[in-house]
């Protein structure tokens, strides 16, 4: 058997592959003509396939994407072909799960606005005006500052989307005392953990009731745009969304109408449907939106998870079962 890598890895990861892939024949190409060359006669590949590359193949098996979104991955003659497909699924789960509690805790507790005020020597409580002259202590009194402040026991956070990422932004609410709801075209609950999960159709139920709704989808034919105007008039005024799935899921001109408009409380975005956002477009400016460039994957750990996900799946192929990470090419996940 054969596997072909390109672009090519450094010395120190090819090193593993090669002691994993065992009799295995592995090809390191650095160029692409090497790579159109050695992969006639290869079992797998690795790394960015592309059609010409998949046009010279005249045995391929299996394909792993160095990557786990597939939507700049995926061609029509890929999805034909009869290889497996996998990704890189599953390394982020836990490090984007804590990026949303911290996206969260932010708008729960008012820390964007303590943070400009920080800046400027102010201390001033949110609600702190109005509690001046209606402040009364004693048991059972609500005052200003403590509504103006979020206690998540008794917030719903949703999520769309309820796969590892999405699953593991449960268990951490779950873990605040939140009362936690989904919706996923696949998934029916989340193992060890008392939630409800509902089909797509019931997106507009989980909208009515989250205080939180977190997109952590892919980006599929299925999902492109699903946020628009009408979704946003579903949820809360006092809703929060944070997006931490794929920017196109939504629509960025119906998003900042809804945040004008008043439609929901703000927005926490790691991605946007136009990446770098323009640093004159108006999200910018609004004091109840959180921009993070594109980073809730980002952690140490993600190089040896990537590789290890990597060699499990080259140790599977080489014995013929299929990879860990495997995907539906026509569902593009």
């Amino acid at each position: 058997m054969k596997l072909v890598i390109h672009p090519a890895v450094e010395e120190s990861r090819l090193s593993r592959i090669r002691e994993v892939a065992g009799s295995m024949q592995v090809i390191n190409a650095a160029d692409p003509s090497t790579a159109l060359r050695e992969i006639a006669d290869a079992d797998a590949f690795f790394g960015k396939l592309t059609p010409e590359l998949l046009s010279h193949a005249n045995q391929l098996r299996w394909v792993q994407a160095a990557t786990a979104s597939l939507e700049h991955y995926l061609f029509p003659a890929l999805v034909d072909h009869p290889c497996w497909l996998s990704n890189m699924r599953g390394l982020f789960s836990d490090v984007i799960a804590d990026h949303v509690l911290g996206f969260v805790l932010c708008f729960a507790r008012n820390f964007p606005r303590y943070i400009r005020q920080q800046q400027h020597g102010i201390w001033e409580p949110v609600g702190g005006e109005a509690a001046r002259t209606d402040f009364v202590s004693g048991p059972g009194v609500i005052n200003a500052i403590d509504q103006a402040h979020r206690h998540l026991a008794d917030c719903t956070l949703g999520v769309v989307g309820v796969g590892q990422i999405g699953a593991e932004v449960l268990r951490r609410a779950r873990a605040f005392g939140m009362r936690v709801i989904g919706v996923d075209p696949i998934a029916s609950a989340v193992p060890g953990l008392d939630c409800e999960v509902w089909k797509l159709d019931q997106l507009p139920v989980l909208l009515k009731q989250s205080d939180f709704v977190v997109i952590a989808a892919p980006h599929t034919p299925e999902t492109f745009k699903l946020f628009r105007l009408a979704q946003f008039e579903h949820m809360k005024r006092s809703a929060y969304l944070i997006n931490i799935g794929r920017g196109v899921i939504v629509d960025l001109a119906d998003l900042t109408a809804a945040l004008q408009r008043g439609l929901i409380a703000g927005a926490g975005l790691d991605v946007c449907e136009t990446e770098p956002l323009p640093s004159d477009h108006p999200l910018w400016r609004m004091e109840n939106v959180i921009i993070t460039p594109h980073v809730a994957g980002a952690s140490p750990r993600i190089s040896e998870r990537h590789l290890e996900t990597l060699l499990e799946n080259i140790r599977r192929f080489v014995v013929g079962d299929p990879p860990t990470t495997l995907v539906d090419k026509r569902r593009w996940f």
